[in-house]
């Protein structure tokens, strides 16, 4: 379905949220406040599924299922399944989104989306130059939404940076200049804005930490589980500004929303600042 003029007519479905772990998803409770703002009366679970257990799952699914959302590590499993797919997906290799009812899966990339439009709600509508601390799947859409935001200079830090040889070929791609160097090599760049993909309990010493956050501009974390994270700590004793990954989870639920209810993420949906705020509500209240 394209647009929504039906959308109160649609019949029940069934969505959910796919990943391990996944206790820790909030993604239920922001697309139940979603649905329930546009009146539609759609279920939204949560599921542990493993990659090697995702082939499985996706056979069981009957015809009252619409769609899923999908975490690590299943973003590549998504894509797989996808027989189409939307331009931040081809460009990432990566599937968080998945309509699932159409003649063959749709696969859609919506955390690109969800940190363009974090940033830019946060007041950052342009970036020259920036860090990406991580090198997988979320490391890849930060990428390319630091190229949509008109970075043409990316400084790569990972433990491992011969893991950052995808970043550097879609950096080449896209016009970029990408270099990738280790967590504690120096020196250090100074850059306007630093994107931190890794996960929320990742474990780095104070003098790395507190080396990234003198040349790092502001700290967008993905990671929003736990705040601050080791990162966030030390942008604040440095004393520059921080943000959890909240704000990318909210905004790519939203395209996720757009998607599952108009089969087009880039889609606006009906009065989409009130669906937005309820989904906000219902996330980090009044």
């Amino acid at each position: 379905m394209h647009g929504e003029p039906g959308l109160r007519m649609l019949t029940p479905r069934r969505l959910a949220v796919w990943g391990d772990p996944i206790g820790h998803s909030r993604s239920p409770v922001l697309h139940a406040a979603a649905y329930a703002a546009l009146g539609l009366d759609w279920t939204y679970e949560r599921r542990r599924v493993t990659e090697d257990g995702f082939a499985g799952a996706i056979a069981a699914l009957d015809a009252s299922w619409r769609g899923l959302s999908l975490t690590m590590p299943l973003k590549l499993a998504g894509y797989r399944l996808a027989g189409v797919r939307d331009r931040h997906a081809e460009l990432t290799g990566a599937v968080n989104t998945l309509i699932v009812d159409a003649e063959e899966p749709i696969g859609f990339n919506t955390d690109v989306g969800g940190i363009v439009g974090a940033l830019r709600e946060s007041g950052i509508d342009q970036v020259e130059s920036a860090r990406i601390i991580g090198t997988g799947a979320t490391a890849t859409s930060a990428l390319v939404a630091l190229h949509e935001l008109g970075a043409g200079q990316i400084d790569v830090r990972a433990r491992r940076p011969e893991r950052a040889d995808t970043l550097m070929r879609l950096g080449e791609d896209l016009g970029m200049r990408v270099t990738a160097s280790g967590l504690d090599t120096a020196p250090v760049p100074h850059v306007s804005l630093t994107i931190a993909a890794l996960p929320a309990d990742a474990a780095l010493a104070e003098n790395v930490t507190d080396s990234l956050a003198a040349g790092g501009g502001t700290l967008f974390d993905v990671a929003y589980g736990t705040w601050p994270t080791v990162l966030g700590h030390a942008w604040q004793r440095a004393g520059l500004p921080a943000s959890s990954g909240l704000g990318m989870l909210l905004h790519q639920a939203l395209l996720q929303v757009r998607a599952f209810t108009t089969g087009d993420a880039q889609h606006p949906l009906l009065d989409e600042a009130r669906v937005l705020a309820e989904m906000r509500r219902a996330v980090v209240g009044d």
